[in-house]
């Protein structure tokens, strides 16, 4: 069986997702951390790839506080707009400020400024 189209695998990605405010991200490799063995950065993005409707799967970016979708999005840049939306703010290279946007979950806040790096 492949893990990542195992349903309770996806299920449990989205539930976190779901947690996430409006206005802050994750990324994909803090969501692998937080779900912990068994999950990567590559497979949690292949999940979200094919997230279920009411997922707001706009708020998971990559570890330089980027959009990964630009091409893959019809209009181009979706996930960024989306984002922008909310209220999450993006340098002219598309980056966003994941010291002022990025959320933790319950027991995985960072200690201090030098932790967030490492779930970046």
């Amino acid at each position: 069986m492949n893990i990542v189209n195992d349903k309770l695998y996806r299920e449990r990605v989205y539930a976190i997702v779901r947690q996430i405010p409006v206005g802050m991200v994750m990324t994909y490799g803090q969501l692998a951390i937080v779900l912990g063995d068994g999950y990567t950065a590559r497979t949690v993005g292949y999940v979200m790839h094919g997230s279920d409707e009411g997922v707001p799967w706009q708020r998971v970016i990559n570890s330089q506080g980027k959009c990964s979708t630009g091409r893959l999005t019809i209009p181009m840049n979706l996930q960024q707009e989306l984002l922008e939306a909310e209220g999450v703010i993006f340098s002219e290279k598309g980056k966003c400020d994941l010291g002022k946007f990025q959320w933790f979950p319950e027991g995985f806040e960072p200690a201090d400024d030098d932790q967030i790096r490492l779930f970046g």
